[in-house]
């Protein structure tokens, strides 16, 4: 049986980042959802669901009146986290996993805004996951409280809480580890694109901090991916995109 990844999507955009990419490798179905275009979302997971991420994109995630699917995605990743089946929240992914946790999710105080590289740091929980300092694709202007319970496992100099671990195998990040270089460089090119926004990085910043770092954060990434779904599947099977 070939097992299945549920992969929560906020925006429409070509299907080439490094969860994409790494869960296609290893043979595993990839279930792409699309709740805020209208997609529904399992009751439950099935004996077939190996995990679920949930991607970054553009909404408040206390805003579940105005996008009633917002409460949708809370209930099924309240039941993946309730099955320990692997939960990875990356960035408004991450927000949504700190918020169904009871943790407040924001902008802070000045409203400073986080788009290019910038370095988080493993704290001594963290240090199994993650080396002292990665440096880390960003793109976003809300950050998290840490839930009651969680393990912080990455601060950032101007966001403190970066990354978070509940139970074995919920993730929340901040960070976009995901995103390739070409995936930022539409990024760079969007029309929401924060230029000039306070803590927002030059164009040129970005390019020179990404051709310097982006190896090692791609290293990483799809090492603690490796950890957290296994190194292969037990059935494997060319890449299949369901939905």
């Amino acid at each position: 049986m070939v097992r299945r990844v549920v992969l929560i999507e906020h925006g429409h955009r070509p299907a080439d980042d490094r969860v994409a990419r790494w869960l296609g490798a290893r043979g595993y179905a990839l279930d792409w959802r699309f709740p805020f275009a209208g997609d529904a979302l399992d009751a439950e997971p099935g004996e077939d669901v190996a995990g679920t991420v949930i991607y970054g994109g553009p909404y408040e995630v206390a805003e579940t009146t105005k996008h009633p699917f917002l409460a949708e995605e809370a209930r099924w990743i309240e039941r993946a986290m309730a099955r320990d089946l692997p939960v990875v929240g990356l960035c408004q992914g991450g927000q949504q996993i700190a918020h169904i946790l009871g943790a407040a999710v924001g902008p802070l105080p000045g409203v400073p805004h986080e788009f290019g590289y910038y370095p988080v740091f493993a704290t001594p929980e963290g240090r199994d996951l993650m080396p002292e300092t990665l440096v880390v694709a960003q793109a976003h202007f809300h950050g998290f409280d840490l839930p009651a319970g969680a393990v912080l496992l990455a601060r950032g100099e101007t966001f403190p809480n970066q990354a978070f671990r509940h139970g074995a195998r919920t993730f929340a990040f901040q960070f976009h580890s995901e995103v390739t270089r070409a995936g930022f460089r539409r990024w760079q090119e969007a029309p929401w694109a924060p230029w000039g926004k306070p803590g927002v990085q030059t164009r040129d910043a970005q390019d020179a901090l990404a051709a310097r770092f982006d190896a090692a954060q791609d290293a990483w990434f799809t090492g603690f991916l490796d950890g957290l779904f296994g190194v292969t599947v037990a059935d494997a099977a060319p890449a299949t995109a369901l939905g």
